[in-house]
């Protein structure tokens, strides 16, 4: 870490060579701490594994990133994407939290069978290289009632199944206000329950399956998702979180050629070479806010 970190400490407070400079307490020379992380991550490009790193320090570092860094992580990599989710607020929160936002906008969560997606073995989880988001491909996921809502969708990740099935494709999305959507007013209608054994893998709160309330519109979304019709699935949170998988079928050269350019969103990505999470044999490895056990992220 920078050493100006340390810059804003009293002269009276003691400090251990082998010890982290700590932030300091008061608010005032606070301030320059921030300032000096916040240009220090712009520097890296707000590179996402130094990010996790930093935060997975002490607790101090969590808090603040919580409080400040993995918003301002947000806000620089995706900015068209951020100025749309948080369009008409006031305040700089985010429903579910920046920190499980980073997750989303980074990481593949990877999948497991479910009630009404079944697959011969699970697909672990990941950070991505580079993932698009787009609220043209998220209409396409919204019932016809529901056309009002927005929701950015990414590109399906590809997932080999070492077998002859096609692939898995695994997706993620996220919803503007949530909390006001049509897609949350059908659920609570409906009296949809919540999946049985399925959290989301980003804020780790209860989800409805889409499948269940018949809320998938299902040509529009295969379609999108470059799918077989009716081969897929994918649940929503609490928060507003989507994640689903889907199986992928090989497009033809025609076929990428009518494919749309969207261009009401942007692209992600962590700007490093992938993590081997299993490297060490599967242990749990903590960066903070991302906590990786075997592929699977949690909180």
């Amino acid at each position: 870490m920078c050493p100006k970190m340390g810059m804003g400490m009293g002269m009276g407070e003691s400090e251990s060579s082998s010890q982290m400079p700590r932030l300091n307490e008061s608010p005032d020379s606070g301030i320059l701490n921030e300032r000096v992380l916040i240009l220090v991550f712009e520097s890296l490009n707000w590179d996402i594994h130094t990010l996790c790193r930093t935060a997975a320090v002490n607790r101090r570092l969590r808090a603040l990133a919580k409080r400040l860094l993995w918003r301002e992580l947000c806000l620089y990599r995706a900015p068209r994407m951020m100025s749309t989710l948080t369009e008409g607020s006031q305040s700089s929160r985010m429903i579910g939290g920046w920190n499980a936002l980073a997750k989303l906008l980074f990481f593949c969560g990877g999948c497991e069978s479910t009630r009404h997606f079944r697959l011969s073995q699970p697909s672990p989880g990941h950070f991505v290289e580079s993932s698009r988001f787009s609220k043209t491909s998220g209409r396409s996921f919204l019932a016809k009632n529901c056309r009002g809502d927005v929701l950015y969708v990414s590109d399906p990740c590809e997932h080999p199944t070492g077998d002859k099935q096609d692939d898995v494709g695994i997706y993620r999305g996220v919803f503007r206000a949530f909390m006001k959507s049509r897609t949350r007013e059908f659920l609570i209608r409906r009296q949809v329950e919540f999946e049985a054994g399925v959290k989301c893998p980003y804020c780790g709160a209860r989800v409805w399956s889409m499948t269940a309330a018949r809320l998938i519109p299902r040509k529009s979304a295969a379609r999108r998702l470059g799918s077989k019709d009716g081969a897929l699935e994918y649940f929503v949170c609490l928060n507003g979180h989507l994640h689903g998988t889907c199986w992928l079928v090989p497009l033809s050269s025609d076929e990428e050629a009518e494919e749309e350019d969207d261009d009401d969103g942007d692209i992600v990505g962590s700007d490093d070479e992938e993590y081997d999470e299993d490297a060490d044999g599967g242990s749990c490895n903590n960066y903070g806010d991302f906590q990786v056990r075997n592929g699977r992220i949690s909180i």
